[in-house]
């Protein structure tokens, strides 16, 4: 598409958006009666309007009912989880019987690496990505320390090279191939926080298990926001949060993806009541029996306000397709770097550089600007006019136009506020 920079072409475009009237389903944060433009869901992610319906049925059932509503609520406590997965399922892609749906994210990562990093004699290093999210990068820290070893030793991780940005695929294979013996676990996030980079999550599986490790993946910022096949990719595992792309709440409940090849053997693992099988549960009898599925590694009752948190969000992605808002993104994150090109080419020398790869496979919604000067005083009055971005230092610019609520006006209207900004 041949793009134009002018508010009538943005105009065009959301008139011809399949997804227009998805906007309408979300709470907009406004300033002296204004919509504000909201480009941080890569942070938190808007309210949907029908959030507050979903608790209130919790809310009445439990009125109503107490805790017979987990058998005789309309919607039983006892089966809701199952409402969860089937979308949850495409936009990961992997099949419903690998997700489960429980506590947070940093948690999910422990209990995962209790059941997937088994370190043996020389066999007991984690590779992963340098400035890796901090929730990441202290729980392998700790989990290497619990098993005795030095994380100066035990953990790799693995920069961009001097003078780069982003992390080459070639140079993560190499240190794999390098370290193949050493190796017990591979776990990047799926895309990097700080720059927005993608990661080969195909190609790092299949050379870390070529390798001899298990490979795994944090998705807080890839699940929601770009196509993946976890099943497909033979992923051994990963995890993420709800509560950025998914809309689903601020701490809202997070989620697992377990390979089905691991649900009925009898790996290594922390238990809790609600990971026992079904059928026989409620007998409370000794001796944990797993379900025979990712659920098998849930630990205590679920948060039924956060589950129908998720639940209503998680049902407007069901509604609009995710083929339709992967389709969105694309032509919307596509709009946004020729406008900030054309706010570059108007300076007399180039004030953004670009630390998100280009590239349409490398990067999703998310955007980092690194500002070649002025860059917290262009954030601080971006904010002022009424643009809700993130600022990282030292001089990054975080934004990321989602395509359930955010517009291709907005981004004309943000290249065209942050032109006059550095006018």
């Amino acid at each position: 598409m041949q793009f134009q920079n002018t508010l009538a072409f943005a105009q065009q475009l959301d008139a011809n958006d399949p997804l227009k009237e998805f906007r309408e389903q979300f709470i907009i944060p406004e300033k002296d009666g204004k919509k504000q433009i909201y480009f941080l869901g890569n942070s938190l992610g808007l309210q949907p309007k029908r959030t507050n319906d979903y608790l209130q049925r919790i809310m009445k059932d439990w009125a109503a009912l107490g805790v017979e509503s987990f058998f005789h609520a309309k919607e039983p406590w006892m089966d809701y989880h199952d409402a969860l997965t089937p979308t949850l399922s495409q936009i990961v892609g992997c099949k419903p019987h690998e997700l489960s749906v429980m506590n947070n994210l940093s948690v999910n990562l422990h209990l995962m690496l209790v059941s997937f990093y088994r370190p043996q004699g020389k066999r007991f290093k984690i590779l992963c990505e340098a400035k890796a999210f901090p929730s990441d990068q202290y729980m392998m820290e700790t989990h290497v320390k619990h098993h005795g070893y030095n994380p100066e030793e035990a953990i790799i991780e693995i920069k961009p090279r001097e003078g780069e940005h982003t992390i080459r695929t070639e140079d993560i294979l190499q240190i794999i191939v390098q370290h193949k013996e050493e190796l017990a676990l591979v776990l990047f996030g799926g895309i990097n926080y700080y720059s927005g980079q993608v990661f080969d999550m195909k190609t790092i599986t299949h050379m870390a298990q070529a390798a001899g490790a298990k490979a795994g993946f944090d998705l807080a910022h890839a699940a929601g926001n770009i196509e993946l096949q976890l099943h497909d990719w033979n992923v051994d595992f990963a995890c993420w949060c709800s509560y950025k792309y998914l809309n689903s709440g601020p701490g809202a409940v997070a989620a697992v993806y377990i390979h089905e090849r691991y649900h009925k053997s009898e790996m290594n693992r922390f238990a809790g009541w609600w990971g026992y099988e079904k059928a026989t549960r409620f007998k409370m009898e000794k001796g944990f029996m797993p379900i025979q599925s990712a659920e098998g590694w849930q630990l205590g009752t679920p948060a039924m306000f956060m589950l129908a948190s998720h639940r209503a969000a998680l049902d407007v992605v069901k509604e609009a397709g995710w083929e339709n808002i992967n389709g969105k993104r694309k032509l919307l994150t596509a709009y946004l770097w020729y406008v900030l090109d054309e706010v570059n080419a108007s300076q007399a020398a180039p004030i953004i550089e670009y630390i998100t790869p280009r590239n349409e496979t490398e990067h999703g919604c998310h955007v980092s600007m690194n500002m070649l000067q002025k860059g917290k005083e262009i954030y601080n009055a971006l904010m002022a006019e009424g643009f809700f971005v993130d600022w990282r230092e030292p001089s990054v610019i975080r934004l990321a136009p989602v395509p359930l609520y955010n517009t291709f006006e907005e981004v004309w209207k943000f290249g065209d506020a942050l032109k006059k900004i550095l006018k």
